[in-house]
């Protein structure tokens, strides 16, 4: 232990304060009755123990020189050790004037030092059948504690302002990580000190403005306040504890949870009792009213929580994010959710493993910041359990995915070997269609791995034009249909197997290698491939106003990486090729948009003046590619010409052929061309 009175490490006399009178009350009994006999009186005690401490090397010199009015005292120990509170002190030495009070006691009133620390004022009084003293350190902190003969074994301690760290020694019997900081005491306890029995500190406490961290950094407090009621048994098991009270204000963190107290009182409750491995948590409690009350027990053992049984009961859990969840809120990247309605949840944790969870939500609503996903009304109960078998039923009236909205849904659970299952098929509306899932299982994170969900999906007319419109892109018609035999989220990453197929433009889209991450956290990253097949250019390309384009198209879009549902890579190639009875031709305007968006030229048999008079071209071949990374857009086409490379391959008269020259676009750039064709602000210009 650092030096209990030293200006670096403030002394928690508070516990220590009695063990310390009642040594003195030992030395003064070496004291002569006539102040004339003790002209030069030196007294060495190789040990003086009380119930509480021990005192090693005692040393006691009184000088008092003839005729003198008082003398000079000085009482040094080489060490005090008070092994039930957790304080050792090294080098204590109290220097004073030793009067007589003319009442047959006496006082002395002096510096109190553990080596060359900065001094304590201790002042000491012991008329005839008590004790009085007070302990200050020249700042406004002071102890004062009082004793009786009537009662010798309890001291009345009253605290004002005293420094929470002066309590340092003692909170480690408690948390041996703990640190102390700041923050103010005041109050009265009561120490039991017998002969034959535990030493147990009682009474009242009032703290405010307290602070606290661990050594490790995890743990800490800020701006504490509370009021609180102590009752502390020293045994030797280890000590009893029972706290009654209220915490008011101030911010507590513990591991990822992080909690904003508000300043109305919560009541709180705790019994612990102290093992040689750890803690027994018998009882603990506390209550926001209105908002959230819980109750419950828990182990702590040597290396964190060994076991954990709580509930929750909240009628309101508006509140919840802000002042209690958002550590963990955060972590999950979902800082800023809302809550409404209601929540109960029972727990319990064994040997650090989820074995228990009873959930049960009343008209609970579930917004996520950013519109990523809304949950309106859940109703039910979903009850996880490691031993035998539980059911259950989740219900929704609706909600969102992002802008995407979906229906009512009820999901039955069954619960066994601490997994969840869903016992049918659930089917979601959505966008005039619906999603159902089935064989899902939920294993919960603990001893196993982290939190592991599977199941199997199937999406059945999906209307594109709503998904478009929700995308915020032009609507187009069509249908998403399609099943995934298998999808599997573990550790933040949601894999699918199998393809989604798009039918649109009388042709096919198929999605496959499909995967997300972070899909409830910040920045979701989706990733697939995407085939298309035979698509109808003519509808394609009247749905975004790019002009008209005659023919069908073919291509794939390999390594498609979305970030928060922006484009941040990709490999993709799109090319036309003939069908009997579709005509290829290609408009004024859809040639102006290609050679804007692409800085492409065109080249042709007729002199460009002459060109304004058709209205479209024939053409044998399109043709275009794109490799998104770093921001860049390579560019390639059908074939190479005149270091550039052909887009667009005319036939016929007048032919008209395309050439782009820039291979490097700026994703940005290109993404702003786009935006620009797709409004009209392009418009078709020969020279």
């Amino acid at each position: 232990m650092r030096g209990f009175i030293g200006a670096d490490a403030p002394v928690a006399i508070l516990a220590a304060m009695p063990a310390w009178i009642l040594t003195l009350l030992g030395l003064f009994a070496l004291l002569p009755a006539s102040a004339a006999d003790a002209r030069a009186l030196v007294a060495r005690v190789a040990q003086v123990s009380t119930p509480v401490a021990t005192l090693e090397g005692v040393e006691v010199r009184l000088a008092w020189p003839a005729g003198a009015s008082e003398g000079d005292l000085r009482i040094t120990a080489r060490s005090a050790h008070a092994p039930d509170l957790g304080y050792r002190f090294e080098r204590l030495a109290w220097h004073c004037p030793l009067r007589r009070d003319g009442a047959g006691g006496w006082r002395c009133d002096g510096e109190l030092r553990e080596g060359q620390g900065a001094p304590l004022r201790l002042a000491l009084a012991l008329p005839a059948g008590g004790i009085e003293a007070s302990l200050s350190d020249g700042r406004g902190a002071r102890l004062a504690l009082q004793r009786t003969d009537a009662a010798q074994d309890l001291f009345a301690i009253d605290l004002a302002q005293v420094p929470v760290a002066w309590a340092q020694a003692l909170a480690e019997r408690a948390w041996a990580d703990v640190r102390l900081g700041e923050g103010r005491l005041d109050g009265r306890l009561r120490t039991h000190v017998p002969e034959d029995g535990a030493m147990r500190l009682e009474g009242e406490l009032a703290l405010s403005g307290g602070g606290f961290d661990s050594v490790d950094a995890r743990h800490a407090g800020a701006g504490l306040g509370a009021r609180l009621s102590l009752d502390w048994l020293a045994l030797d098991e280890g000590p009893r504890i029972a706290l009654d009270g209220e915490l008011h204000g101030g911010e507590l963190l513990f591991g990822s949870g992080y909690f904003v107290l508000p300043e109305r009182a919560l009541p709180v409750r705790l019994r612990a009792q102290g093992r040689r491995d750890g803690w027994a948590l018998t009882e603990f409690a506390a209550s926001d009213p209105g908002v959230l009350e819980v109750r419950g027990q828990a182990s702590l053992g040597a290396d964190g929580l060994d076991g954990l049984t709580v509930s929750l009961r909240s009628d309101d859990v508006s509140p919840l994010p802000e002042r209690y969840l958002s550590g963990w809120l955060g972590l999950a990247g979902l800082g800023g959710l809302a809550l409404s309605g209601a929540l109960d949840v029972d727990l319990a944790l064994v040997e650090g493993r989820l074995a228990d969870v009873d959930l049960r939500p009343r008209s609970l609503d579930i917004a996520a910041p950013g519109d990523r996903f809304r949950f309106d009304g859940l109703d039910g109960r979903v009850h996880l359990v490691s031993t035998g078998s539980a059911d259950g039923v989740l219900r929704w009236r609706g909600g969102a995915l992002g802008a995407i909205a979906f229906g009512p849904a009820r999901l039955p659970w069954r619960s066994s070997d601490g997994e969840l299952r869903l016992t049918g098929t659930a089917e979601v509306p959505l966008l005039d269609g619906r999603l159902e899932v089935s064989d899902l299982l939920l294993h919960p994170p603990g001893a196993g791995g982290p939190l592991r969900v599977e199941g199997a999906l199937a999406v059945e007319a999906l209307d594109m034009t709503q998904l478009a419109l929700a995308l915020g892109l032009p609507a187009f018609p069509g249908t998403l249909s399609g099943s995934i035999p298998g999808a599997r989220y573990v550790g933040d990453r949601l894999d699918f197997d199998g393809d989604l197929v798009v039918r649109a433009f009388d042709g096919e889209l198929r999605v496959s290698s499909l995967a997300m991450e972070r899909p409830f956290g910040v920045a979701p990253t989706l990733l697939a491939d995407v085939a298309l097949d035979g698509l109808d250019l003519q509808s394609l390309t009247g749905v975004f106003e790019f002009g008209s384009i005659g023919g069908r198209l073919h291509g794939r879009v390999d390594g498609l990486r979305l970030v928060d549902w922006e484009a941040v890579a990709f490999d993709a190639e799109v090319h036309t090729e003939p069908r009997r009875g579709v005509r290829q031709r290609i408009s004024q305007r859809a040639v102006q948009n290609i050679s804007s968006v692409g800085d492409a030229s065109f080249t042709a048999s007729l002199q460009g003046q002459l060109l304004a008079l058709f209205d479209d071209f024939g053409y044998r071949r399109i043709g275009i590619s794109c490799r998104l990374a770093n921001g860049s857009c390579t560019m390639a086409g059908l074939q190479p010409r005149d270091g550039g490379f052909v887009i667009v391959e005319g036939a016929g008269l007048p032919r008209l052929d395309i050439v782009g020259f820039n291979r490097d676009v700026d994703w940005d750039t290109l993404v702003e061309r786009l935006a620009a064709v797709g409004s009209g602000d392009v418009s078709p210009v020969f020279d």
